[in-house]
């Protein structure tokens, strides 16, 4: 969603700051955060507000001013989101969260997958069913329920009274977080907002959370000031972040409400929720990635047992079709291959080249998966099994031309020696197993270059 705010201010930061210019570059800043739909009171703020310190600090005396520059610009991006990580309120037994929004802002999916999250974290989780009036509202959240392992709460009373059932129900059977799935409307009306009332005052939940779609633009801040004065907002989801939507909303919201942003939705599948950090925000804008989220994911991502389990068989050269398909499984809960490379630091790519080279791994990635599940359980368990009568079935199975399949064989032979090889030099220590990923999942050019320098490495 800040690809094409991220681009311009990145550019504009490439020129040599000096006196003459500076008005100029800042000027370009105010443009820049204009053009992505960012509210024009905060735009005068920020600009303000980056000048004043920029002047402040002397700047233009600095080593390396436009360094000193971007941090600025940074620091009060961090502050315009929020400035700092704003946990959910866990208090209460049980602890109760009220999720409110219009239709289609994605407030159903949102509440499942705050429910996968927080389930992720030892709480054991009810869904309350409170939207009666969308058709099939109730048999949506049962069936994200039931997909998540979740119990879904439902009633047929009005719903303040439902939402006292599911709280009451939740005591009895030992669930300590109630979330409630209210009902929205297409836009804000005086029903709504009294039924949302009457639960607010019946439950006092400890959250009360607004969720948005960030692809609304401007019009999300209004929803949000009017939420916040008939209800009182205590935090804000943004869904659909990974849209293409110039972003503009997700950096007004917070300074123009107060409120701050405690998740962001990155995703269609339900386990897409991440907490939100305005610094990391920042830095990824700036172009300067996030790393700390990178290492979160992975220790989110992949299982360490399994992990030890496929270290001990790559050193003894045991590694099989099937385990290199539980890596990739492993490498796709990442998300997409090009919200990974957003969040690399120094990696100076554009929208454009992020797009095409996550396009091109993920064709790749698939392309191989076929492959792989082309061979029979024995072929994939035991790879020296497959001669040449198998390569022409295989080939003809996963519709891919047989000298492809010879060159994905004879990779995958290369990639095995070398792991045995790596252990051996290595004296014990770890296989760089994403770099064997890469091998697998490149055009077979590449995968030969990149073999002969890893053989080089480790000779």
């Amino acid at each position: 969603m800040f690809d094409s705010l991220g681009e311009r201010l990145q550019s504009i930061f490439k020129k040599k700051l000096t006196v003459a210019n500076m008005d100029e570059q800042l000027r370009e800043i105010r443009r820049a955060l204009l053009e992505a739909d960012v509210n024009l009171g905060v735009v005068k703020s920020f600009v303000e507000s980056v000048k004043e310190k920029a002047l402040g600090q002397e700047i233009l005396k600095g080593v390396n001013p436009s360094q000193q520059l971007i941090k600025i610009t940074n620091d009060e991006l961090t502050q315009i989101l929020g400035g700092q990580n704003s946990p959910l309120d866990g208090s209460g037994k049980p602890n109760v969260i009220m999720m409110m929004g219009l239709q289609g802002s994605g407030k159903t999916t949102t509440s499942a997958k705050l429910a996968v999250k927080l389930k992720k974290s030892g709480r054991r989780i009810l869904l309350a069913a409170c939207d009666i009036y969308r058709p099939a509202a109730i048999l949506q959240l049962q069936s994200l329920g039931e997909q998540i392992g979740v119990e879904v709460f439902a009633g047929k009373d009005k719903v303040p009274e439902i939402a006292r059932q599911a709280v009451d129900y939740a005591k009895k059977n030992g669930f300590n977080t109630v979330i409630i799935d209210t009902a929205g409307r297409l836009q804000v009306d005086n029903e709504m907002m009294a039924e949302l009332q009457a639960v607010d005052k019946a439950l006092k939940p400890a959250e009360k959370l607004l969720v948005l779609d960030a692809m609304t633009g401007q019009e999300s801040v209004n929803i949000a000031k009017t939420f916040d004065e008939q209800i009182g907002v205590t935090g804000l989801v943004l869904t659909k972040l990974d849209g293409d939507a110039r972003g503009g909303a997700a950096l007004s919201v917070v300074h123009c409400t107060g409120k701050p942003i405690k998740f962001t939705g990155v995703g269609e599948k339900t386990d897409a929720l991440e907490d939100f950090y305005p610094e990391r925000m920042a830095g990824r804008i700036l172009g300067m990635g996030d790393v700390v989220s990178l290492v979160e994911k992975a220790q989110e991502v992949f299982d360490e047992k399994e992990s030890e389990e496929l270290q001990r068989k790559m050193q003894k050269a045991e590694f099989t079709f099937d385990d290199f398909l539980k890596m990739q499984k492993q490498m796709k809960m990442f998300g997409s291959m090009g919200n990974l490379l957003g969040m690399i630091p120094g990696l100076k790519l554009g929208k454009d080249d992020r797009d095409k080279i996550s396009h091109m791994g993920e064709t790749q990635f698939k392309r191989v998966e076929v492959f792989i599940q082309s061979m029979t359980p024995d072929e994939r368990a035991n790879p020296q099994l497959i001669d040449a009568s198998r390569k022409k079935r295989i080939a003809s199975g996963s519709g891919i031309a047989l000298s492809e399949v010879n060159q994905f064989i004879g990779q995958f032979e290369q990639m095995r020696q070398m792991m045995k090889g790596m252990s051996g030099a290595s004296k014990g220590g770890k296989v760089d197993t994403q770099k064997m990923m890469s091998m697998m999942s490149a055009k077979p050019k590449t995968v030969a270059s990149d073999s002969v320098k890893m053989k080089r490495r480790f000779k």
